[in-house]
């Protein structure tokens, strides 16, 4: 059975349609009565001159429901997020119900290959991960997945999207940090792709601009959202509503508090450019009360993501939702069953781009090399899972079950030999063979595996995705850019 990217998910429904419409109802009520923080001045007097309702002296923002209907409505309902190969085998048509499963950001530790210790990440992880994401087939885009500890903040944004591009031919997703490094990255996509107006018409990165929870878009992630939005850059708007933190404890109204989040920013970048690129985000989990830290690995999160996709689907907005990920240290079972179930929930519902889905560990703070190959396979068993039972004329095979009868076989019927690449899924990874084979091979087990991995493709040498010129340039033209992540 063929994993990729694309397939249709929505079996799983979390919630009823009464429930999708009280979430609606209530959202908009917040809205026109309870209003939401915008920081920016600028971004105030877009939401005025619309016909908001703007309180500067508290920088408070209500809308009546037409005004908020109306306004998400000029958002796109389709988003492509383009790839670098030439037959476009990379690129997403991010919207309905259409899943694609990758990294996400932003670790500030890695664990090496074969560790179960963490250190502080480097640029070079970057790197290195993004040559991994690009040999593994089942993660579909790149996530900018580590912070380079190494390099000066000012810098940052430059040099995190210039090591993955020149590393990976996926679609690379980011935070960025200051408006020059927007504006920076912006200059560098329209020298990769020979123009600023090609690169809008084939985005190959993306950006994310957090709303912070419960309610406010701040003054710094609201620039950088309106510099996004005016550079044409496809952009993401996520929020991170905690339920018993900064959202109630009850999942309906984390997804309340989520809606209005995440809307809030999608409205706001209508208003800077109508038809911006947009995708509603929402990494919505729960905390652990006994101390109010942040929990990744719970089964809440998947059903708070899941439910999450459906009201994006209401919308008519593509979403960036989460899962995948674990609270464990190191790579052990409970790593496996954490990332496994919120991944397969969060995909059958139809979240469209699930970040976070490969290799992280310990509450989102480090990034696994072997963790990436792991995941490579649970997301490849996820995506058939989406992919569903075919049921037609072919596969019911009356005449085949007719033709063998009562004790027969169907090992060598030419309808098997027909579907078992495509009905199966085939595992690239995991080991399938009996107790002596997998003795004579080394009693190896997955881990050990994903370490040999891991370091076959980085034992490699290191291939530039962008061209001499192309580099050459972006040395001449982009200040603070490190040298070596050109080579």
């Amino acid at each position: 059975m063929g994993t990729g990217k694309g397939l249709p998910g929505g079996q799983y429904r979390p919630l009823n349609d009464e429930d999708v419409k009280a979430i609606h109802q209530t959202s908009l009520r917040v809205f026109e009565e309870v209003g939401f923080q915008v920081g920016l001045k600028g971004a105030r007097d877009l939401f005025k001159k619309a016909g908001a309702e703007v309180d500067d002296s508290n920088e408070t923002v209500k809308l009546s429901p037409d005004l908020v209907m109306e306004l998400i409505g000029r958002a796109p309902s389709t988003v492509m997020l383009c790839g670098r190969a030439a037959d476009g085998q990379f690129d997403c048509e991010v919207g309905g119900t259409r899943v694609y499963m990758g990294t996400g950001g932003t670790a500030l530790n890695v664990q090496d290959p074969g560790s179960n210790d963490r250190r502080p990440s480097r640029l070079s992880d970057v790197a290195d991960m993004a040559r991994v994401v690009d040999a593994l087939d089942n993660i579909h885009f790149y996530m900018l997945n580590v912070y380079p500890n190494d390099v000066p903040a000012r810098q940052v944004d430059v040099n995190r999207f210039g090591a993955a591009l020149n590393r990976t031919r996926k679609h690379v997703m980011g935070g960025v940090y200051t408006v020059d490094g927007v504006r920076n990255v912006a200059r560098m996509a329209g020298i990769i792709a020979g123009s600023p107006e090609a690169f809008r018409e084939r985005p190959f990165l993306s950006m994310v601009t957090c709303v912070i929870s419960p309610f406010k878009v701040d003054k710094h992630y609201g620039r950088l959202a309106v510099e996004a939005a005016q550079a044409g850059i496809p952009l993401v708007v996520p929020s991170e509503p905690l339920c018993g933190a900064t959202a109630p404890i009850t999942l309906a109204a984390n997804l309340v508090v989520w809606t209005v989040d995440t809307l809030a920013g999608v409205m706001l970048a209508q208003l800077v450019r109508p038809g911006t690129p947009v995708l509603a985000g929402c990494v919505s989990s729960i905390t652990d009360l006994r101390d109010l830290k942040y929990l990744s690995g719970a089964v809440e999160m998947g059903l708070l993501n899941a439910g999450a996709s459906q009201l994006a689907e209401f919308y008519d907005l593509p979403v960036y939702v989460t899962a995948g990920m674990s609270d464990s240290k190191v790579n052990d079972a409970q790593a496996g069953y954490e990332s496994a179930i919120t991944n397969v929930m969060v995909a059958l519902a139809g979240g469209n781009w699930i970040h976070d889905a490969a290799g992280f560990l310990e509450f989102c703070m480090t990034a696994s090399y072997d963790k990436l190959v792991i995941d490579n396979e649970i997301l490849g068993m996820t995506m058939r899972a989406v992919a569903g039972i075919e049921v037609n004329e072919q596969t019911l095979a009356y005449e085949l079950i007719k033709q063998a009868g009562p004790g027969g076989h169907f090992v060598s019927s030419r309808h098997t030999r027909r579907h078992m690449r495509t009905e199966l899924y085939r595992p690239q990874f995991s080991d399938r063979e009996n107790r002596d084979q997998w003795n004579e091979a080394g009693r190896k087990d997955a881990r050990t595996r994903a370490t040999e991995t891991v370091r076959g493709i980085l034992d490699e040498p290191a291939e530039p995705m962008l061209s001499a010129e192309v580099r050459a340039r972006i040395r001449e033209s982009i200040p603070g850019i490190e040298d070596f992540i050109l080579q």
